[in-house]
């Protein structure tokens, strides 16, 4: 039986989310219906949930017991999402700035007079400087196929407006690990269960990815050994076997001397080196320079312990190491993720069932990523500007012709998590400047609009998530409708589509069809998964073999162009070769990185005159600014604050609960005081996702961040980031 579509544009993504609230449920006796969902967050573990409705609300989430990587559990995060959901603060309806920027004053209109508003202010702007002075503001605040990082792209591209660039999580590490073993997804996650020896390198794995701490847990059980390499005794650290406290920033130092040691002392496999490896003895060249005792000058390490962490790595078999996106958040990052990378090969470790590396496995995946991202829709001369300069440009200082005029925010909150906040609040005062915001609630960002458009929440609408963190395709089915006129971001581009008179077959696509079309089917990945069996099941793990038996690389089969590890680059042939570059202005920009063909140590930056490194990793109870106005997580989170060395403080006069000012060249912020012996000397911590306009002193971590990159993908340096602190 075919159903009735819908007439208006207002109702029409309702139709299709009410249509499919009969199907994926189950009713309990209390007359609740339980629907299948899929957490949304930038988070590696995709939870499988079940979302739980009584009279047509949420009432309720929990983790699937069926499904062997969520195993029933949610984080501290995502516990309580129904409170996010029925939030009082969400934004319901569209909203008209009626007084100053960032006064967050607003009035109630329609959709209709909104798109309106937009349309003529865009065709205006157009008309006068062309497509490219609006720009895309949108990144990861949802993961979903379709309503995440690409549902945008298709409209911006058709509408001729500048392209953003987004590279600031995982673009780094990403291209260092693609130099040394191509798009191999890695160690399938579930195998840690059979290692014997586990390093976390640079993950904090219980607080941004718990969901895989339980299958180490169990390894350690059946007698692995768990090492963490981390600056800081956070909470993985705590229940690690042994924590190695580097100095930020100092990764690829280590991964040299641990080739160093493997070499001096003969722990290679030499005949997998030989047979699956290029470029080992260029690399024992580089790696000759960096004996234990250079090391441990340049790391805070102990000579000894880099000996003995090559020969436990080395003889403890199978061993696998995972990193983390913190890896990448320094001067040398992508550098010292192709050598870590590269570890595996030359002990033999790939050998094995939980042997090998493993960093995001979403190459896994065959997703059909041209289809979401339409770079065919392209319309006239491209400009690309990396939203790591957001500030820069919004204020003029990174000269842009035509400058930005319009920007339109979705999925993102720039105002708390890039760099150079107070450029970035800075610009986005400007009266001249459109601004646009699709949002659940009225963020920092969101107060300077023009407008502010409702979004559904994940209980509102359809989608897939693609996971970063294990094999699980994730179905999320609208269980609930709309609150108020909110609507989903493939709506919202559908509406804005139709604004602007774009009548492409892809701005028509229903939810439904632009699944279909996301996927290759026919991969032998997704051998007895479709789009019917997701909507059953809820999820389904790829057709690649089971933990117990996959070993991808046993006998080499690297998807570089060699096929083989490549310890010597063959994407930097003949030496070097310059990152790409991309266009800003009129004038065309290198980054200046330098790749060299065998992965080198590059050390952090160095200012005496602020002598402190301030790490701003995830916050245990936040995902970046996600849930920072929520009472129950700021009730266990408190308030911004900065972790000092016991030493550092009392250099500075300062005491437990003290509040501080941390300051460098690119502004300040303020905090309370943490006096405590798990940052080493030298470095203080101050987690990310604060809102500013609800801190002390009205800034967070990003006002001293630095808009700079690293050394390859143009990855951020947030890590690198010195400041010196005072006591107010």
């Amino acid at each position: 039986m075919q159903c009735r579509r819908p007439k208006s544009r207002v109702d029409s993504v309702r139709f299709e989310q009410e249509k499919a609230l009969t199907t994926n449920q189950e009713a309990l006796e209390d007359g609740t219906r339980v629907f299948h969902g899929a957490c949304p967050h930038d988070c590696p573990d995709t939870c499988a949930v079940q979302v739980k409705v009584r009279d047509g609300r949420v009432v309720g989430v929990r983790g699937r017991r069926d499904h062997p990587f969520t195993d029933g559990r949610l984080c501290v995060k995502v516990n309580h999402f129904e409170e996010r959901v029925n939030h009082p603060e969400r934004v319901l309806y569209p909203l008209r700035r009626t007084g100053p920027k960032g006064s967050g004053q607003f009035e109630r209109i329609g959709w209709d007079e909104a798109l309106a508003e937009i349309g003529r202010r865009w065709r205006g702007l157009i008309a006068e400087h062309g497509a490219q002075a609006i720009l895309p503001c949108g990144y990861l605040g949802n993961l979903g196929l379709l309503q995440g990082l690409n549902v945008g792209d298709p409209f911006f591209n058709r509408l001729g407006a500048t392209v953003s660039e987004r590279s600031f999580c995982g673009s780094g590490a990403t291209t260092g690990t693609i130099m040394t073993l191509g798009g191999s997804p890695g160690t399938e996650p579930e195998s840690f269960v059979h290692s014997r020896y586990i390093i976390l390198w640079a993950c904090n794995l219980i607080s941004t990815g718990g969901h895989h701490w339980p299958i180490i847990a169990e390894a350690r059980r059946r007698g692995a050994k768990v090492v963490v390499i981390d600056p800081v005794r956070g909470r993985t650290a705590r229940q690690a076997d042994w924590h190695l406290a580097i100095r930020p920033g100092t990764d690829g130092a280590l991964a040299l001397g641990l080739v160093n040691v493997l070499v001096a002392e003969d722990l290679i496999d030499r005949d997998y080196v030989e047979r699956h490896t290029v470029g080992f003895d260029a690399l024992t060249t580089r790696a000759a320079e960096y004996t234990p005792e250079r090391v441990a000058a340049i790391t805070g390490l102990d000579a000894e312990d880099v000996r003995r962490l090559a020969r436990e790595y080395a003889t403890a078999q199978p061993s696998v190491i995972r990193i983390g996106v913190a890896l990448e958040r320094h001067p040398g990052g992508g550098n010292a993720a192709r050598l870590i990378a590269g570890l595996p090969a030359l002990v033999g470790a790939w050998r094995h069932v939980g042997g090998g590396f493993l960093y995001m496995p979403i190459a896994a995946f065959p997703v059909h990523w041209d289809r979401l991202m339409r770079a065919d829709l392209l319309t006239g001369p491209l400009r690309v500007l990396n939203l790591w300069k957001l500030g820069a440009a919004l204020t003029g200082r990174l000269a842009l012709d035509p400058p930005i005029r319009s920007l339109f925010v979705y999925n993102c909150n720039p105002a708390v998590t890039l760099p150079r906040q107070d450029w970035i609040l800075e610009g986005l005062a400007r009266e001249d400047l459109f601004t646009v915001v699709s949002e659940h609630f009225v963020t920092d960002t969101a107060r300077y609009a023009d407008l502010v458009l409702p979004a559904t929440t994940q209980p509102e609408h359809l989608d897939i998530v693609v996971p970063w963190g294990h094999l699980y395709l994730t179905y999320n089915a609208p269980a609930v409708p709309p609150a108020g006129e909110a609507v989903a971001n493939t709506e919202l581009f559908r509406r804005l589509a139709r604004e602007m008179g774009f009548d492409d077959p892809c701005f028509r696509a229903t939810d439904r069809e632009l699944l279909e079309q996301a996927f290759d089917w026919s991969h032998p990945a997704l051998a007895d998964i479709d789009l019917a069996r997701l909507e059953r099941d809820g999820f389904a793990r790829l057709a690649v073999p089971d933990s117990d038996r996959w070993v991808p690389h046993a006998e080499g089969g690297f998807p570089t162009p060699s096929g083989k590890v490549e310890l010597v680059a063959s994407m930097a042939a003949g030496g070097n070769f310059v990152v790409s570059a991309y266009r800003q202005g009129h004038e065309t920009h290198q980054d200046g990185s330098v790749v060299p063909a065998v992965a080198e140590f590059i050390p952090p930056r160095a200012d005496p005159d602020h002598p402190l490194v301030v790490l701003s990793p995830k916050s245990h109870f936040f995902i970046n600014s996600n849930f920072a106005n929520v009472e129950r997580q700021l009730a266990h989170a408190g308030e911004q604050a900065v972790t000092l060395h016991p030493d550092d403080a009392a250099a500075r006069a300062v005491e437990e609960g003290d509040r501080v000012e941390v300051r460098n060249a690119r502004g300040a912020f303020q905090a309370i005081a943490r006096i405590s012996h798990d940052v080493a000397p030298g470095v203080v911590v101050a987690v990310l996702g604060h809102w500013p306009g609800r801190t002390i002193g009205g800034r967070g971590v990003n006002a001293v961040t630095d808009d700079a990159y690293a050394d390859l993908g143009r990855a951020p340096l947030f890590s690198d980031t010195r400041v010196e602190i005072r006591r107010l």
